[in-house]
């Protein structure tokens, strides 16, 4: 399993579809899901009907998750 600062550092320069989140993420989709329901996800935002996140919220809160390890 690649390290979560390998994954930042590939993180595409469009925004990223929730499928794009799991994929990166490698969790399953209605994982994505839960989290924007529950709040505790990346920042998400629509595009008309569409959810898109932006690679660089999902890097922050990535490395957020990974502070919170370390603590």
């Amino acid at each position: 399993m690649p390290s979560p600062t390998s994954a930042t550092t590939a993180l595409p320069e469009r925004y990223l579809t929730p499928e794009d989140l799991a994929s990166l993420l490698g969790v399953p989709l209605e994982t994505v899901y839960q989290w924007r329901r529950k709040r505790t996800g990346p920042p998400g935002f629509r595009v008309g009907r569409h959810l898109r996140y932006d690679p660089a919220a999902v890097s922050r809160w990535i490395a957020d998750r990974m502070a919170d390890d370390t603590a």
